[in-house]
């Protein structure tokens, strides 16, 4: 549903203050959109619920939502932490000139190189997530004669209610170490071992896009259970319970995400409650919310171009983009709606296939919408394209990556430029 702040006077709609038909025109299309101020505005909202809670927490922003170096200036901004994937988005990051403190490291597979760039550059802390990584960190810190703040990633055997792609706490995960049979607590005795490795707290992660709390509450409680026996067992008390994020958003009208209040509230109440009745001192509580920050504040914008009329079956509207740009849709069978930006005001008068450009059947963006008569020319935005879609374009077929705009306060900025043809060869190399 677009509210009517978003539409301007001539019946355009409008990101961050900006007409995105002018948008549209200047930049060219594909096109991705971030209304910047509704970042901060979310980012804002989960702030002013943990000031209420009364406990310490950090706000981590997961980066592979959408991770670009104009991302992480706004992040540092508004003094948050973030938890990075990969060597690629810690590269990111530090040449954002975010502060290395406020940065974890997560990821199943990180590689030597990897933890040597995370320990040059003091990170704030290491998330482990198996035995082999304890390894070679153990080799990093050893031959560097360093140390470095860490985490365990737990397995606690909680499934979110989401698409099995999207699942990551359950038992049968490729993350973290398992609880049930024992991995997890061999863990702890290994890192407690090492004098190299400050092990500050444990994390969990149990899904993505989750629109119920029962999974956070079942977790939360959880955490504090294993607090309480690592506590009784090896006089360690995490400092920190990391519980993750997966907070869902609304992409359509069917979506009934939770807000940042409840959530919050919750988690922390029960946390505080089992501490106390197991005479635990307060942990501080980190969340990673990514897709929560960005999804909603995204737009893209394509030119409409050629459609295909089927006797008795839905048309098909195409545009100048596609799963390239935004591979969710054939990817996880996401949803999304759309609107025509130059004609805001007009009446709904069909439903459609929206399809992209690449030589694939499943390139379909999406699969009905309501849409007014359109023309070659017109401009398609599809709403809350912030996460997961940038982050995840690839080049194929050799179409190039779009551009990213910020906008924010009636001004717009180019913050990645579009990728031309010749970027697409610049790494091949000759055979004959």
């Amino acid at each position: 549903m677009i509210s009517s702040e978003l539409k301007s006077s001539n019946g355009h709609l409008v990101i961050g203050g900006v007409d995105s038909v002018e948008l549209a025109h200047e930049y060219g299309t594909p096109l991705v959109v971030y209304d910047v101020e509704q970042i901060r505005q979310t980012i804002n909202s989960f702030r002013a619920s943990f000031e209420q809670s009364g406990f310490k927490y950090e706000i981590s922003y997961a980066s592979k939502a959408f991770a670009t170096v104009a991302m992480y200036q706004v992040l540092k901004q508004e003094h948050l932490h973030t938890d990075v994937v990969s060597g690629g988005e810690l590269f990111t990051a530090l040449k954002a000139g975010f502060p290395a403190d406020k940065i974890s490291f997560h990821g199943n597979n990180k590689s030597l190189e990897e933890l040597e760039m995370a320990v040059d550059n003091h990170i704030g802390v290491v998330i482990i997530d198996n035995f082999y990584e304890i390894e070679l960190l153990e080799k990093v810190l050893n031959e560097k004669n360093a140390s470095i703040n860490v985490m365990l990633r737990l397995t606690p055997g909680i499934s979110a209610h989401t698409h099995k792609y999207d699942q990551t706490g359950q038992v049968d995960s490729k993350f973290g170490f398992d609880v049930e049979s024992g991995q997890a607590e061999k863990a702890l005795q290994l890192v407690l071992k090492n004098s190299n490795m400050n092990l500050i707290g444990i994390h969990a992660h149990i899904g993505s896009q989750i629109f119920g709390i029962e999974g956070f509450t079942m977790l939360a409680h959880k955490m504090v259970e294993i607090s309480n026996d690592w506590h009784q067992k090896y006089d360690f008390t995490p400092q920190v319970l990391n519980l993750g994020g997966g907070f869902g958003i609304s992409y359509t009208s069917e979506d009934e995400p939770i807000g940042a209040d409840v959530f919050i509230k919750q988690i922390t109440k029960v946390v505080k409650k089992d501490a106390q009745k197991d005479g635990l001192s307060l942990p501080e509580i980190w969340i990673e919310p990514g897709r929560s920050i960005v999804g909603p504040a995204g737009y893209n914008l394509y030119t409409i171009g050629s459609h295909k009329d089927i006797p008795n079956l839905k048309s098909y509207i195409n545009v100048d983009g596609g799963m390239g740009d935004n591979i969710r849709p054939a990817l996880y069978q996401a949803k999304y709606e759309a609107v025509v930006a130059n004609k805001m005001d007009a009446k709904l008068t069909q439903d459609v296939h929206v399809s992209g450009k690449y030589c694939e059947s499943g390139d379909i963006l999406i699969d009905s919408v309501q849409l007014p008569d359109v023309v070659p020319g017109d401009v398609l935005a599809m709403l809350d394209t912030g996460a997961y879609g940038y982050s995840m374009a690839s080049n194929y077929n050799r179409n190039p990556r779009p551009a990213v705009v910020f906008a924010e306060g009636g001004k717009a900025k180019l913050v990645v430029k579009r990728e031309s043809f010749e970027d697409l060869t610049k790494l091949d190399l000759d055979y004959l």
